[in-house]
């Protein structure tokens, strides 16, 4: 029996299915990629780097021998051995935990997700390892039973092979199922190739899911759970072709980065916006001419209230308005703050004590202060500290974009490792992207001045900046993004 003489997903109803239990493959079936290449390229490069992208891009072309023509379980073996190899298991889980479900939600598959959502228990068999899949599944697609391929660990590292018995394609598959579900039979089964029949053939009902590379994703605004807390330098998924490009683009990249850097050190700070046009950084500045905003004799200085982008955001800023604008920051690489042109205040979490230090600050020039105290990725915005509104009346909110342009190869921010290397990674992109919108002075009846509360004035920003970016507030904090 082929899997093509099955009923295709499409002729399967989702009208009450509350009661009933689904099974689905993920490769091909619930995601719209058949091949998971990329997954495991993004683990590859996000805990081994570029050598270990290298190693996986070079055993790809084994893995694809053994694949179609010896033995699909063998293939498969491969790809894990050369991904997982010596690796430390809380790297990996890292990854597939913080990396990995953005660009699996954006691979959703339209009708085998609307039949999915709409079962009252869901499980997933899939031969990729469980450990890779399963914060994904359980966190933002409410899956209930996750059986997966086990991978073998040795004193907290994976050895690149699999535990017994084996991956779980064909028959493994309706195993593991018959251990699960006992007698018990699930009411659907979906499935996208032969090695499926036996799991699918379980099911009371089983439909086929056929091959269609230009169907659509599912829509974020139809997604389940929004992911706000994004890492991983990757911003494209790393298909084989991609993936080459990247391991080729790095040592220009390097290069490149290292001009940019060099540039930005020596030359003044009113040179930089022509520097960054040199060297092919794109900065680009909109809302009022920064030109206006200068403080008066009899005035206290302007605060710039930023969204927090990258490490960078403050040369950007200071970029922008053709003078050094001084940063109010919680906490950033101590290398970066020995090398950067830009004079970085660091608070003491001492309210008192770092209130009488900012105003003082502000009576000898502008300053420049990132409410969300970490850097966030959009389109969400972190909660704003309120701690900066009591200080002056003089705000300007600021809305910082980064790297719009789709020939973006490497995010700026990331959660894991030294601080500076994101940045480095983000200037070695082709062509790294600032998008700097200077917002309306807050008016004075938004002001704590006015009897607004610190709050009151800290979220009234937040919205402003979020509308103009066309982004969403959130109440969440720096706390919930490194827990």
């Amino acid at each position: 029996m082929a899997i093509a003489t099955f009923p295709t997903v499409e002729k399967c109803t989702s009208m009450r299915r509350e009661k009933d239990t689904v099974v689905t493959d993920l490769d091909g079936t619930l995601l719209r990629g058949r091949s998971s290449f990329a997954y495991f390229a993004l683990v590859a490069f996000g805990v081994g780097g570029v050598l270990r992208l290298l190693f996986l891009l070079l055993a790809s072309p084994i893995a694809g021998i053994f694949y179609y023509f010896i033995s699909e379980s063998v293939g498969i073996q491969v790809i894990f051995f050369a991904t997982f190899v010596g690796m430390r298991v809380s790297d990996i889980e890292s990854v597939a935990r913080t990396v990995l479900p953005k660009f699996y939600l954006e691979d959703l598959h339209p009708e085998s997700w609307r039949v999915f959502s709409s079962c009252g228990e869901r499980c997933v068999l899939t031969a990729s390892p469980r450990i890779l899949v399963e914060p994904f599944l359980k966190d933002y697609l409410g899956v209930d039973i996750v059986l997966g391929t086990e991978i073998e660990t040795y004193k907290g590292r994976a050895t690149g092979f699999v535990k017994s018995p084996g991956v779980l394609v064909g028959n493994n598959k309706a195993d593991a199922l018959k251990s699960t579900f006992g007698e018990t039979q699930p009411e659907i089964g979906l499935g996208d190739r032969d090695t499926d029949i036996p799991f699918m053939a379980l099911c009371k009902e089983s439909y086929y899911v056929p091959p269609k590379p230009k169907v659509e994703a599912v829509s974020t605004s139809k997604l389940p759970k929004p992911i706000i807390f994004q890492d991983g330098l990757l911003v494209q998924k790393p298909t084989p072709l991609m993936a080459i490009f990247i391991i080729v683009w790095i040592p220009f990249g390097f290069f490149l980065a290292c001009l940019r850097i060099s540039v930005g050190l020596i030359l003044p700070v009113p040179l930089h916006y022509y520097a960054f046009w040199v060297t092919g950084i794109r900065l680009i500045i909109n809302g009022i001419s920064p030109l206006h905003i200068k403080k008066y004799q009899d005035q206290s200085g302007v605060l710039f209230v930023c969204c927090h982008k990258t490490i960078l955001d403050s040369i950007f800023l200071s970029a922008s308005l053709g003078r050094p604008i001084p940063v109010i920051t919680y906490s950033t690489s101590r290398l970066f703050e020995i090398f950067s042109p830009i004079k970085t205040i660091r608070l003491t979490q001492d309210q008192a004590l770092d209130a009488s230090i900012i105003k003082q600050l502000l009576k000898e020039s502008d300053l420049a202060t990132f409410p969300e105290e970490t850097t966030s990725r959009g389109p969400f915005l972190l909660k704003f500290s309120p701690s900066f509104a009591e200080l002056t009346d003089e705000l300007v909110p600021v809305a910082l974009e980064t790297n719009k342009n789709k020939m973006s190869m490497f995010h700026g921010t990331t959660t894991r490792g030294w601080k500076w290397i994101d940045a480095f990674f983000f200037l070695m992109n082709p062509r790294p992207t600032y998008e700097i919108t200077f917002l309306n002075k807050l008016p004075h009846e938004f002001t704590c001045k006015s009897g607004k509360s610190s709050h009151e004035v800290a979220s009234y920003i937040q919205k402003v900046i979020a509308e103009t970016l066309s982004y969403e507030c959130t109440t969440l904090t720096r706390k919930n993004k490194y827990i």
